[in-house]
């Protein structure tokens, strides 16, 4: 996911570019740039990490003097490999138009076509330099900027966020965007752009939120907005909720680490946020906390309704939607899917009536998710979206939406996010089955108090960032390592795999322990590393069964446990045990170690646990 910096005053520019690109790296890059606009522009690129961009800039005489306005990015390779010449900024042909691009314009290829039958060459591979062409072409025709860009708008087809300069136009900076976020923010006699308000949070908190198919002019004291019919449109400015604690790693070794550290407090205030109104202030100390159907922008009559549901996410947010599936067929008696979303446009799916389609995504902005969106509510269904985002595009998109309390979250690897997504679908669970009759209100009610004892039991678990080492130095040089669970240990065992092999680079596999005699059992050898989850009283006998004929093929077994669950210790080479939840909750602890176990991992093996290679925080192309 590319990140997007401009800044419009004259000063100090390109160290507030450079300070934006930093606050954007978690998003994953592979090279940087900056322009700085002057006649002709200057441009700066770099392959590889921020520091070289920084040493090329520090060098640069041209870049040491003060510029009126300036563009940044850092881009992760789409079309064409990681190198200078594909690295953004953009200069068009003629040198009169630059700009940086997130996103993909899949028309690149017919438009490239055409630019080159006008007589343009391409020094790149890149669907960005054919963009900035395209921008070129229409402004020597039209002479007017404004009408260029609206021009270019309606030839486009794909998701964008430009960040664009002309050379005849030395004190505007222009921005266009679509499918992909962009937001503003003002400053005193400045203007700055982002595609995260993370970028420029030390320098302002006042902000202009950019909606899709919107084009805007900035100049050191003036913002204007058009909207797709080029009708100028009023809109004042907001304030940013995010403090700037929250972007910064204060006391922590690694963002990973920080966020770890926060699941406690955001898992609380998503409780809480998912409560009545009257009770947000006190409901966490009530005697009766109760949730809302209203935190999930529907009714019980809409609860009522359902009759089945699917849910569409990625990666991590995948593995929530299976405890999701879990947990709400437990007790709600309602069927649940989980789908890759990368997956369910392509597989001809079939929507029933009464069926609600749930989308999970941090972000809000995950191009295969909010693809699924778009199509679940082409075939009819209602859809609901469980983002930590506010005003996302997947949240727009969605007929309802539930904000997860997580924060921002800089760590490539999810920790908080995906913990609350955990509480978010326990909540729905428990909405449904309230609303389906098939919990009593006593049923209703332990419950509910219940989850509002889990901020506590994982304040515990945090204990586990030391107590992990022995098992993470036993594991860091394992070639591979697998992890069995049944049911929802199974769920949760899917997310620590993911977890250790995103940041370790050790493959990690996890597998239903009932699948072992089906191919799984062949791969273990003396020594392989196998991780047994057990929170779940009624499967622990078999888990531990499948234990042991693992270890009796030479298997070195570890154990993660709820506390009340009892192992023979001798089996295991280690084992650590959570406390005592009921049982459908137990994946919020369970991860707690594993989290803590991928991140030690990590640190052993000398990597940076926040930034690993080749990921992006969240993929907004396919």
């Amino acid at each position: 996911m590319c990140g997007i910096v401009g800044f419009v005053r004259q000063g100090n520019t390109k160290d507030i570019l450079l300070a934006g690109l930093s606050r954007l790296e978690y998003r994953g890059y592979d090279s940087a740039g900056i322009a700085l606009y002057s006649q002709p522009f200057t441009v700066v690129k770099a392959v590889g990490k921020l520091e070289e961009l920084k040493k090329k800039v520090a060098s640069s005489k041209e870049c040491q003097l003060p510029y009126s306005m300036g563009i940044g990015h850092t881009r992760w390779a789409t079309h064409g490999k990681a190198s200078e010449k594909n690295a953004h900024p953009h200069l068009s042909m003629h040198k009169e138009v630059v700009l940086v691009h997130n996103g993909i314009i899949e028309n690149f290829a017919e438009l490239k076509n055409f630019l080159q039958e006008q007589g343009y060459s391409f020094y790149s591979d890149t669907d960005t330099e054919v963009a900035v062409n395209l921008i070129e072409y229409y402004y020597r025709k039209d002479k007017d900027i404004l009408k260029t860009l609206f021009s270019v708008q309606k030839e486009l087809k794909g998701s964008y966020a430009f960040a664009i300069m002309f050379q005849e136009d030395e004190k505007t900076l222009y921005a266009m965007r679509k499918d992909s976020p962009l937001i503003v923010g003002k400053g005193e006699n400045a203007f700055y752009l982002a595609s995260d308000v993370s970028a420029f949070l030390d320098y302002t908190k006042e902000i202009y939120p950019v909606e899709n198919r919107e084009i805007l002019s900035l100049s050191e004291k003036e913002i204007h907005i058009y909207n797709k019919n080029a009708e100028e449109v009023q809109r004042s400015s907001a304030i940013a909720e995010l403090d700037q604690c929250q972007i910064h790693k204060g006391e922590y070794l690694h963002f990973m680490e920080k966020e770890i550290f926060e699941q406690p407090k955001v898992v609380k205030d998503t409780l809480l946020y998912a409560c009545k109104q009257e009770n947000e202030e006190t409901a966490g100390n009530a005697e009766n906390p109760e949730f809302s159907y209203e935190a999930f922008s529907m009714t019980e009559k809409d609860f009522q309704e359902i009759s089945r549901v699917r849910v569409i996410a990625c990666g991590s947010a995948y593995h929530a939607g299976w405890v999701l599936k879990s947990v709400c067929e437990s007790l709600a008696r309602v069927p649940v899917q989980v789908e890759l979303a990368s997956e369910f446009r392509y597989n001809h799916p079939i929507l029933e009536k009464g069926e609600l389609v749930i989308s999970i995504s941090q972000s809000g902005e995950t191009a295969d998710t909010l693809a699924a969106v778009k199509e679940a509510k082409k075939l009819g269904a209602k859809t609901l979206s469980i983002v930590n985002v506010k005003g996302s595009a997947i949240a727009r998109e969605s007929d309802f939406v539930f904000y997860t309390q997580a924060g921002p979250e800089i760590a490539v690897a999810t920790t908080k996010a995906y913990s609350c997504q955990l509480a978010a679908g326990y909540i729905f669970s428990l909405l449904l089955a309230k609303a389906k009759g098939k919990i009593s209100k006593e049923e209703t009610r332990s419950l509910t108090e219940e989850l509002f004892l889990l901020p506590g039991k994982i304040q515990q678990c945090l204990s586990f960032d030391q107590e992990i080492l022995p098992m993470a130095k036993e594991l860091k040089d394992a070639d591979n390592i697998f992890f069995l669970g049944r049911g929802l240990d199974w769920a949760i065992s899917m997310e620590g795999a993911l977890k250790l092999k995103e940041i370790s680079y050790i493959h990690c596999e996890s597998y239903s322990s009932g699948e072992l005699k089906h191919g799984t059992i062949s791969l273990i050898e003396k020594g392989s590393p196998v991780i047994g989850l057990l929170s779940q009283e009624e499967l622990a006998g078999k888990s531990i069964s499948n234990i042991h004929e693992v270890r009796s093929r030479g298997a070195k077994c570890f154990a993660i446990r709820r506390e009340d669950i009892a192992i023979e210790e001798e089996d295991f080479a280690g084992s650590l045990s959570v406390p005592k939840t009921h049982p459908l909750f137990a994946g919020s602890l369970l991860v707690l170690p594993l989290q803590f176990l991928s991140y030690q991992v990590s640190l052993l093996k000398g990597f940076d646990p926040d930034k690993p290679r080749n990921l992006a925080k969240s993929v907004t192309v396919e």
